[in-house]
């Protein structure tokens, strides 16, 4: 008998609508039942493509002696984090106050009557194991401390609260924004964070792309550590398009790789990685790193955007799992069997000759690098010839059971019932999420824009404007934008990160394509109402929720860490800091720097946390605008200029090239190439 989750639109909740758990969804009834009925809360939070909540889904949560016990006990709600991320972030940051580390699934314990967190962690396992207690032992344990020890419980809980509120209280610093040695200081200790050690062989590796981002910004000024910033941004460029992060028969990116060479993935691929990325590798071809292979895996990642994850209607689907059945029959599905090769299977397609070759250019071996199997990793760097593709194209064929010629689209596994009962031509694949998420489509908009500037591929551009196009024209109910859309059915109101990176979106566009000032008019309307529900007042930056969609918050956040996907407060102050240039409206330059000043304490003491933050101030201290035609504004777009916006400017005198503004004051106008990229270059301290 299904749960109350069988109606629910999001995918991660509808995987939990069998389980014998009388699992909620997140809503005022539920949370009055618990109230009503003294029922502590188990609140558990996760994702549709978490391999181990997908574990938990199939251990813990199936197992009927738990499930008996947690529904005579607890109110038990499931969250998805990608519809409520204010909650997650909120409750994620009470788990690590209890000294537990982070992570998915997050399963927090909830007093009824006020939300107060008073226990929490992560994976449970039926039986201890892990060195983790089992969770029923965890249930009555739980249960037992909130009946039996109401003042810990509630000296705890209060604890908790008032760190909560003080976490959302920084003090802004009297030192001016104007300050070299803290904007050096910031690029350094953020190139520390993604500089990985070969050594340590155990540490996961994710792309990291804000940290790698500000890197990239700070690799044109001359300080100190500008040479290991110069090697530690292509080094990352090279480690994600070599790696067994990168799928190089498929195209597009793994989450993240559980050791420190890059060879074996956790395989879910998230289009937010996947847009970052290839904005990262756009840039750095645009630098002058021109290696082969980052045009081609921006290539393949864009067919592999277009074939699997872009909707009839034009948006881009959400994720595709880590996991996937190896056969129909099966009851829980392997990870990452959809990518891995067997050393025998490659044998039995490839010729002698073909196999030699495969093993020249990748790390293939008998023994394989994952479980007996094989993940594709790169030997080294460079161009692919005819016979290599070829060979690729073969092993394309074995895991779609077409060509990559003829299959332009490759219609998605909405759910286990259908991965297991299609008939799919070659291997089942993973589900995909294909709900549209705003922030994750803006992020694969930016990242296409940038391609796009770069290497005027129509596709590129084609594909952002359709996503684009569809969020104007979708997701704006009753003159406000939400956040998700389910088969054409908006969801859930916007959150700042959605505006935040929904704007870049549109001014990244406007970058690729300056004589389209559509999207810098469309910007500046989402602005407008990004600062009417989301702007504090009293403090600056911008809270997650809106001031009319935030009642069942404990505390109001204003996020500025970073962390797979940049900072909601980072990229909103960019914005503005990019519209002031755009415009000459100082009203944007003013709100950037109320902003900067916000955050001015967390830049000082915990420059590691928030590098798109500096990004930011980047562009507020260091932001230039060059105005020309658009024919030199074209021959511009494809280099890297990462604190300039362009603007079409006609009028400008037939002997100048150019007319380059800096802050509140602009330059002689350029009369040559050289001048105008000289004055675009020179960085005045």
């Amino acid at each position: 008998m299904s749960n109350h989750l069988a109606a629910a639109q999001s995918l991660y909740l509808r995987k939990h609508a069998d389980n014998p758990i009388d699992w909620w969804y997140w809503c005022e009834e539920a949370l009055l039942d618990a109230k009503q009925n003294n029922k502590p809360i188990f609140l558990s939070i996760g994702y549709s493509s978490c391999h181990w909540c997908t574990v938990m889904e199939g251990e813990a949560f199936s197992d009927q002696e738990i499930a008996t016990y947690l529904n005579a006990n607890f109110l038990p709600i499931k969250l998805d984090r990608e519809e409520r991320p204010d909650l997650d972030s909120l409750y994620m940051q009470a788990v690590q106050m209890m000294g537990i580390q982070g992570g998915w699934p997050l399963n927090i314990f909830l007093t009824p009557d006020d939300l107060v967190p008073f226990y929490g962690g992560t994976y449970f396992p039926v039986e201890p194991r892990y060195g983790r207690r089992g969770f029923l032992q965890v249930l009555q344990s739980v249960r037992r401390f909130y009946d039996t020890e109401k003042e810990k419980l509630n000296s705890f809980k209060q604890e908790i609260l008032v760190t909560l509120q003080k976490s959302t209280i920084f003090p802004a610093t009297d030192d001016q924004l104007l300050n070299n040695e803290l904007f050096y200081r910031g690029i350094t200790a953020n190139t520390e964070v993604i500089t990985v050690n070969p050594q340590d062989f155990n540490r996961p590796c994710f792309p990291m792309i804000p940290y790698t981002n500000l890197a990239l910004h700070g690799s044109r000024f001359s300080f100190e550590s500008h040479d290991n910033i110069q090697n530690v941004t292509y080094q990352r460029g090279e480690d994600l398009v070599l790696g067994g992060i990168y799928d190089h028969v498929g195209g597009g990116f793994h989450r993240y790789t559980v050791d420190s060479t890059w060879t074996v993935p956790h395989f879910e691929k998230m289009l937010y990685d996947n847009g970052q990325i290839v904005e990262y590798l756009a840039n750095l071809w645009s630098k002058g790193h021109q290696e082969p292979a980052f045009k081609r895996a921006i290539t393949r990642t864009v067919e592999w955007l277009q074939r699997e994850m872009t909707s009839p209607q034009g948006y881009f689907y959400a994720a595709q799992d880590a996991d996937n059945f190896t056969h129909p029959q099966e009851k829980e599905p392997e990870e990452g069997d959809f990518y891995i090769w067997k050393y025998q299977e490659l044998q039995n397609c490839l010729t002698p000759e073909e196999l030699g070759l495969l093993e020249k250019t990748f790390t293939i071996s008998a023994e394989g690098n994952f479980e007996g199997n094989n993940v594709l990793q790169r030997r080294a760097g460079g161009e692919f010839d005819e016979d290599l593709e070829n060979i690729l194209d073969k092993l394309f064929t074995i895991r779609y059971g077409n060509s990559r010629e003829k299959l332009k689209t490759f219609s998605p596994a909405r759910n286990n019932q259908e991965a297991k009962n299609k008939k799919w031509q070659g291997r089942i694949p993973p589900v995909t999420d294909t709900k549209m998420i705003v922030a994750w489509n803006s992020l694969m908009i930016s990242g296409l824009a940038r391609a796009y500037g770069v290497f005027q591929e129509p596709l590129y551009w084609d594909l952002a404007v359709n996503a684009t196009e569809f969020i104007l024209q979708q997701q704006w109910v009753k003159k406000r934008l939400y956040r998700l859309n389910y088969e054409g059915q908006p969801s859930v109101l916007a959150q700042s990160e959605d505006y935040a990176l929904f704007i870049k979106a549109l001014l990244d566009l406007q970058m690729a394509n300056p004589y389209h000032i559509e999207w810098l008019e469309k910007a500046q309307e989402v602005q407008q109402e990004f600062d009417e529900f989301f702007w504090c007042l009293e403090m600056g930056g911008y809270y997650n929720n809106a001031s009319d969609n935030s009642e069942d918050l404990l505390v109001r956040e204003r996020s500025y860490i970073d962390n797979a996907t940049p900072s909601a407060n980072g990229v909103a102050l960019s914005n503005l800091a990019r519209l002031g240039r755009l415009t000459d409206n100082l009203d944007y330059l003013d709100r950037a720097e109320q902003g900067l000043q916000a955050f001015s304490s967390i830049l000082y003491q915990s420059p590691k946390a928030c590098p798109s933050l500096f990004v930011a101030l980047d562009w507020y201290r260091f932001g230039n605008s060059v105005q020309s035609n658009q024919e030199v504004l074209n021959s511009l777009i494809s280099e890297y200029f990462p604190a300039t916006v362009y603007r079409i400017n006609d009028e400008i005198p037939s002997n100048c090239l150019g007319l380059v503004c800096r802050g509140l004051s602009c330059l002689e106008p350029a009369q040559t190439r050289n001048q105008l990229l000289s004055q675009i270059k020179e960085i005045i301290i």
